[in-house]
């Protein structure tokens, strides 16, 4: 499936790890914050020196911690990343093929803290749910009495 159709966050994944890190979550989403920018990173210079060994490892990083906030479209990109990488390490080729998801990697990351950091800020004045769903808004009616 094109990384385009795979969902953005899966806000019952967060939800569930914002549940189990507690108190914690905060500093944790910032950690995930400083090591994906890092992981991007490794994975831009590596993808430039076209050294596919280099690639494995803040690829792999990157998924995990991706899929612990629920990032499952970066989670996906960073597996297509690492498990090319790998096979181009066993079949000794260049990942010149990865240029595509390489590009969309940071873009994808930037989009996904954004929304994340929405989600988690407690200042945000969050709609209750109803049956595990946001409650539908009600029509506005300004300038008229209901």
């Amino acid at each position: 499936m094109p990384h385009q159709q795979t969902e953005l966050v899966s806000w019952n994944e967060f939800a569930r790890t914002r549940s189990e890190l507690g108190s914690a979550f905060l500093r944790i989403l910032g950690y995930f914050r400083e090591d994906g920018i890092k992981s991007i990173a490794a994975v831009e210079d590596a993808f430039r020196a076209r050294n596919a060994a280099a690639l494995v490892t803040p690829a792999h990083t990157l998924k995990g911690e991706s899929a612990q906030f629920g990032a499952l479209r970066l989670s996906a990109m960073a597996e297509q990343i690492e498990m090319t990488a790998r096979r181009c390490v066993e079949s000794r080729e260049g990942p010149d093929e990865l240029i595509e998801t390489v590009v969309a990697l940071r873009p994808c990351f930037t989009e996904t803290m954004a929304m994340l950091d929405r989600e988690a800020n407690p200042l945000v004045a969050r709609r209750p749910t109803t049956f595990g769903r946001r409650a539908e808004t009600p029509p506005a009616t300004f300038g008229r009495a209901v």
